[in-house]
Parts: structure tokens; sequence; C-alpha cells
């Protein structure tokens, strides 16, 4: 089948390979919605029967700059679109243009098509509520350790714990501050969450 330039023009495409073994998740964006192809099966959304869009950002060990969206369908289907995709068994490589732009053409695609769907960045409510209980239980456990340190004269423990604390608010800090729960629109999608 032959296809027109102005055809070719109207798709935007991204793939990701999610694991090693089996084939590439790949996404497009047509002008009839988003059609997807994942692990053999394969489908199309209409951009109306998109009910849900939430973007995250979800460090891993191989790849501590990732980001995920998570789209949901009217019937109840979803699926999840990853920044980064594995090349070897050691090496996870970022996808971060092409991610980007995808998601900006998805949301500009499912505004001109006037969709509901409800768009939200970061983590659930009751998740972040409770990640933030325990860092402050943390916190104040750490806290003690250093208190009690500095009273014994352990001044090599206390600078332990102070470089601890520090390397673990440098680490922890992005992902709360990035994942922070919050509703958006179509026309602002939060850079935060995106690479």
């Amino acid at each position: 089948m032959q296809v027109s330039g102005a055809e070719a023009a109207s798709v935007t495409s991204y793939a990701y390979k999610a694991s090693l073994i089996g084939s590439a998740h790949r996404f497009e964006l047509t002008e009839e919605g988003l059609a997807w192809h994942i692990a053999g099966r394969s489908g199309l959304w209409r951009y109306d029967e998109i009910s849900a869009i939430r973007l995250s950002f979800r460090p891993v060990s191989m790849q501590q700059h990732r980001f995920r969206a998570d789209i949901s369908h009217t019937n109840g289907g979803r699926i999840a679109i990853l920044s980064t995709s594995w090349q070897t068994a050691a090496l996870m490589a970022p996808q971060d243009n092409g991610f980007r732009d995808f998601l900006i053409a998805l949301h500009a695609r499912m505004a001109k098509a006037d969709s509901r769907a409800t768009l939200t960045a970061g983590l659930g409510r009751r998740t972040y509520a409770a990640m933030l209980a325990f860092l402050a239980v943390l916190a104040v456990a750490m806290a003690g350790l250093l208190i009690r340190a500095l009273m014994i004269g352990e001044f090599a423990g206390a600078l332990f714990i102070v470089g601890f604390a520090a390397l673990f608010v440098w680490q922890v800090g992005g992902f709360v501050r990035r994942n922070q729960p919050r509703s958006y629109s179509f026309d602002r999608v939060p850079r935060s969450v995106l690479p």
C-alpha cells in the first residue's frame, strides 16, 4: 500500500523495548486515533475514547532518568509508554526527545478532538501522602541518630550521617518534587514529568 506524503506527515510514531526479550512496543498517532502494537496485540483508540493520562517520573536502577505515561481507555484498557528502551543486558537507552515529542503531539490531537480525558501528573494522592509520611519518620530517625552521635562525641559517625542524608535528599528529592500529584490541561503539560 502506497502512503501519500500528506498521510505520512500526519502520522507521529514512537517505539521502545520494554524488555530485552520480545518485540518493541510501537505507537502511532494517526488521523483516526492512537494506534498501538504491544506483544502481538494491536488496537486503535480514538482520541475521544482515551479517558485518562497520568505522567510520572519513574527512575530505576539501570536508568535514573526515566519517565512514564499511563494511558487509559474508556473500556478499562490501559497501556504504559516509557521513555527508555532496552539495548543490551546492561544498557537502557534514554529516548527523551522522541518520548516528549510523541506525548506533546498526543495531547494536541486529543485537544483537537475535544477529549474530556482526566489529565494528572505525579503519583496518586494517597501514595504521595504515604511516601511523605515515611520520609518524615525517616528524617526524625536520622535526626535522632545525629543528635546521639554528637552527644557521645562520635564525630565520624555524625559526619557519615550528614553525608548519607545529603546523598539521600539529592537522590530522593527530585523524585518527590517531580511526582507531586496535580492535574493539568492539554495546553499546559507539566515539564517536570517530561524529559
